[in-house]
């Protein structure tokens, strides 16, 4: 779960418990959006502070290659 879900999960939950005053027959919207609530911001902890560490990028170091000249095995050098 990411940022823009947890945000999403503890918005619908608020709107569920404070905004709304709607009586379903056998649930309660009350709890329901504080348990939505719950599952935004653990999840947003975990994202944040537990997975968050993880997503560095690491930096590759290269170094310069020197280049060997190599004699020929068949022959001496023609531009000689």
């Amino acid at each position: 779960m990411g940022i823009g879900a947890s945000l999403l999960l503890l918005a619908v939950g608020a709107i569920l418990t404070f905004a709304l005053n709607v009586q379903v027959g056998f649930l309660d919207l009350d709890v329901v959006g504080w348990i939505m609530m719950a599952a935004g911001a653990i999840g947003l902890f975990m994202t944040t502070v537990i997975w968050g560490p993880r997503r560095r990028a690491a930096s590759v170091t290269t170094t310069p290659t020197t280049t060997t000249e190599y004699e020929r095995v068949d022959g001496p050098d023609p531009r000689l």
